[in-house]
Protein backbone atom coordinates (compact mmCIF):
# COMPACT_ATOMS: atom_id res chain seq x y z
CA UNK A 1 0.00 0.00 0.00
CA UNK A 2 2.82 2.41 0.89
CA UNK A 3 5.27 1.23 -1.76
CA UNK A 4 7.47 3.53 -3.83
CA UNK A 5 5.48 2.54 -6.91
CA UNK A 6 2.19 3.69 -5.37
CA UNK A 7 3.71 6.95 -4.16
CA UNK A 8 5.20 7.59 -7.60
CA UNK A 9 1.84 6.93 -9.24
CA UNK A 10 0.22 9.53 -7.02
CA UNK A 11 2.81 12.21 -7.88
CA UNK A 12 0.77 13.74 -10.75
CA UNK A 13 -2.24 14.13 -8.43
CA UNK A 14 -0.12 15.78 -5.75
CA UNK A 15 1.48 18.01 -8.40
CA UNK A 16 -1.91 19.32 -9.52
CA UNK A 17 -3.18 19.72 -5.95
CA UNK A 18 -0.22 21.93 -5.03
CA UNK A 19 -0.23 23.87 -8.30
CA UNK A 20 -3.98 24.50 -8.35
CA UNK A 21 -4.13 27.15 -5.57
CA UNK A 22 -1.70 29.42 -7.43
CA UNK A 23 -3.90 29.27 -10.52
CA UNK A 24 -7.02 30.05 -8.48
CA UNK A 25 -5.38 33.03 -6.74
CA UNK A 26 -4.03 34.37 -10.04
CA UNK A 27 -7.50 34.11 -11.57
CA UNK A 28 -9.10 35.80 -8.56
CA UNK A 29 -6.55 38.60 -8.77
CA UNK A 30 -7.24 39.20 -12.46
CA UNK A 31 -10.99 39.01 -11.86
CA UNK A 32 -10.73 41.46 -8.96
CA UNK A 33 -12.01 39.02 -6.34
CA UNK A 34 -9.25 39.32 -3.73
CA UNK A 35 -10.76 42.09 -1.63
CA UNK A 36 -9.86 45.73 -1.11
CA UNK A 37 -6.10 45.12 -1.24
CA UNK A 38 -5.67 42.40 -3.87
CA UNK A 39 -1.89 42.73 -4.22
CA UNK A 40 -1.30 42.29 -0.51
CA UNK A 41 -3.78 39.39 -0.38
CA UNK A 42 -2.12 37.67 -3.35
CA UNK A 43 1.32 38.15 -1.85
CA UNK A 44 0.16 36.79 1.51
CA UNK A 45 -1.45 33.70 -0.03
CA UNK A 46 1.70 32.86 -2.01
CA UNK A 47 3.93 33.39 1.02
CA UNK A 48 1.80 31.36 3.39
CA UNK A 49 1.63 28.48 0.93
CA UNK A 50 5.43 28.58 0.59
CA UNK A 51 5.89 28.40 4.38
CA UNK A 52 3.46 25.48 4.68
CA UNK A 53 5.30 23.58 1.94
CA UNK A 54 8.69 24.22 3.57
CA UNK A 55 7.33 22.77 6.80
CA UNK A 56 5.80 19.85 4.91
CA UNK A 57 9.19 19.13 3.34
CA UNK A 58 10.73 18.88 6.80
CA UNK A 59 7.85 16.76 8.07
CA UNK A 60 8.31 14.23 5.27
CA UNK A 61 11.84 13.48 6.47
CA UNK A 62 10.47 12.79 9.95
CA UNK A 63 7.54 10.70 8.71
CA UNK A 64 9.94 8.65 6.59
CA UNK A 65 11.55 7.38 9.79
CA UNK A 66 8.49 5.17 10.18
CA UNK A 67 9.50 2.00 8.37
CA UNK A 68 6.13 1.49 6.69
CA UNK A 69 6.15 5.06 5.36
CA UNK A 70 9.79 5.48 4.35
CA UNK A 71 8.85 5.59 0.65
CA UNK A 72 7.13 8.93 1.22
CA UNK A 73 10.52 10.59 0.65
CA UNK A 74 9.80 10.39 -3.10
CA UNK A 75 7.52 13.41 -2.57
CA UNK A 76 10.13 15.55 -0.82
CA UNK A 77 11.92 16.95 -3.85
CA UNK A 78 8.73 17.91 -5.65
CA UNK A 79 7.24 19.57 -2.58
CA UNK A 80 10.50 21.40 -1.92
CA UNK A 81 10.57 22.74 -5.48
CA UNK A 82 6.96 23.83 -5.16
CA UNK A 83 7.91 25.68 -1.97
CA UNK A 84 10.52 27.56 -4.02
CA UNK A 85 7.91 28.16 -6.75
CA UNK A 86 5.57 29.81 -4.26
CA UNK A 87 8.39 31.81 -2.68
CA UNK A 88 9.26 33.11 -6.16
CA UNK A 89 5.63 34.07 -6.75
CA UNK A 90 5.53 35.77 -3.35
CA UNK A 91 8.75 37.70 -3.99
CA UNK A 92 7.78 38.56 -7.59
CA UNK A 93 4.45 39.97 -6.40
CA UNK A 94 6.33 42.12 -3.91
CA UNK A 95 8.82 43.35 -6.54
CA UNK A 96 6.65 43.84 -9.61
CA UNK A 97 3.09 44.41 -8.40
CA UNK A 98 3.64 46.03 -5.02
CA UNK A 99 6.68 48.19 -5.81
CA UNK A 100 6.80 48.25 -9.63
CA UNK A 101 10.43 47.11 -9.76
CA UNK A 102 11.69 50.12 -7.82
CA UNK A 103 15.03 48.53 -6.92
CA UNK A 104 16.27 51.43 -4.80
CA UNK A 105 13.14 51.41 -2.66
CA UNK A 106 13.14 47.59 -2.41
CA UNK A 107 16.76 47.51 -1.17
CA UNK A 108 15.97 50.15 1.45
CA UNK A 109 12.84 48.23 2.45
CA UNK A 110 14.81 44.99 2.89
CA UNK A 111 17.34 46.78 5.11
CA UNK A 112 14.83 48.86 7.06
CA UNK A 113 12.10 46.37 7.93
CA UNK A 114 13.17 43.20 9.81
CA UNK A 115 10.38 40.98 8.53
CA UNK A 116 11.34 41.83 4.93
CA UNK A 117 14.97 41.07 5.82
CA UNK A 118 14.00 37.66 7.25
CA UNK A 119 11.97 36.83 4.17
CA UNK A 120 14.69 37.91 1.75
CA UNK A 121 17.44 35.91 3.50
CA UNK A 122 15.12 32.89 3.56
CA UNK A 123 14.64 33.29 -0.20
CA UNK A 124 18.41 33.41 -0.71
CA UNK A 125 18.79 30.20 1.32
CA UNK A 126 16.31 28.39 -0.90
CA UNK A 127 18.00 29.31 -4.20
CA UNK A 128 20.92 26.84 -3.93
CA UNK A 129 18.49 24.13 -2.79
CA UNK A 130 16.38 24.58 -5.90
CA UNK A 131 19.35 24.69 -8.27
CA UNK A 132 20.95 21.56 -6.81
CA UNK A 133 17.78 19.47 -6.63
CA UNK A 134 18.46 17.20 -9.62
CA UNK A 135 20.16 13.81 -9.52
CA UNK A 136 22.77 15.15 -11.93
CA UNK A 137 23.73 17.87 -9.43
CA UNK A 138 23.99 15.34 -6.62
CA UNK A 139 26.52 13.38 -8.68
CA UNK A 140 28.40 16.50 -9.75
CA UNK A 141 28.69 17.90 -6.23
CA UNK A 142 29.06 14.57 -4.40
CA UNK A 143 26.37 13.48 -1.96
CA UNK A 144 28.32 14.79 1.06
CA UNK A 145 28.56 18.36 -0.28
CA UNK A 146 25.00 18.23 -1.61
CA UNK A 147 23.77 17.24 1.86
CA UNK A 148 25.59 20.16 3.46
CA UNK A 149 24.05 22.60 0.97
CA UNK A 150 20.59 21.25 1.69
CA UNK A 151 20.96 21.94 5.40
CA UNK A 152 20.03 25.47 4.32
CA UNK A 153 16.42 24.31 4.59
CA UNK A 154 16.74 24.85 8.36
CA UNK A 155 17.57 28.59 8.35
CA UNK A 156 15.10 29.02 5.49
CA UNK A 157 12.31 27.48 7.57
CA UNK A 158 13.21 29.44 10.71
CA UNK A 159 13.51 32.78 8.90
CA UNK A 160 10.29 32.18 6.96
CA UNK A 161 8.41 31.59 10.19
CA UNK A 162 9.95 34.75 11.72
CA UNK A 163 8.93 36.64 8.58
CA UNK A 164 5.33 35.49 9.02
CA UNK A 165 5.32 36.09 12.80
CA UNK A 166 6.50 39.70 12.53
CA UNK A 167 4.19 40.36 9.57
CA UNK A 168 1.05 39.35 11.48
CA UNK A 169 -0.12 42.31 13.53
CA UNK A 170 -3.07 40.91 15.48
CA UNK A 171 -3.60 37.22 16.31
CA UNK A 172 -0.21 35.50 16.15
CA UNK A 173 -1.58 32.02 16.91
CA UNK A 174 -1.03 30.65 13.40
CA UNK A 175 2.60 31.79 13.01
CA UNK A 176 3.35 30.50 16.53
CA UNK A 177 1.95 27.08 15.57
CA UNK A 178 4.22 26.99 12.52
CA UNK A 179 7.22 28.08 14.59
CA UNK A 180 6.42 25.40 17.15
CA UNK A 181 6.28 22.69 14.47
CA UNK A 182 9.63 23.83 13.02
CA UNK A 183 11.28 23.88 16.46
CA UNK A 184 9.94 20.39 17.19
CA UNK A 185 11.20 19.01 13.87
CA UNK A 186 14.64 20.57 14.36
CA UNK A 187 14.83 19.32 17.96
CA UNK A 188 13.96 15.82 16.77
CA UNK A 189 16.83 15.93 14.26
CA UNK A 190 19.31 17.29 16.80
CA UNK A 191 18.42 14.52 19.26
CA UNK A 192 18.99 11.89 16.57
CA UNK A 193 22.30 13.36 15.49
CA UNK A 194 23.91 13.95 18.86
CA UNK A 195 22.25 11.29 21.01
CA UNK A 196 21.63 8.43 18.60
CA UNK A 197 24.51 9.43 16.29
CA UNK A 198 22.43 9.22 13.13
CA UNK A 199 22.98 11.49 10.09
CA UNK A 200 20.92 14.66 10.25
CA UNK A 201 17.90 14.34 7.97
CA UNK A 202 17.08 17.11 5.55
Amino acid sequence: MFSIRNFNRSKPILFLLILFPSMIWAYQFIAGNLGVNPIERLMDEFGLMALRLIILTLMISTIANIRQLKSIVVFRRMIGLFAFYYVCLHFSTYIFLDHFFDIEFIIKDIIKRPFITFGFISFLCLIPLAFTSTNKMVKRLSYKLWKKIHYLIYPAAILSSFHFYVLVRADKTEPMIYMGIIVFLLFERIVKKFIFHRPLAR
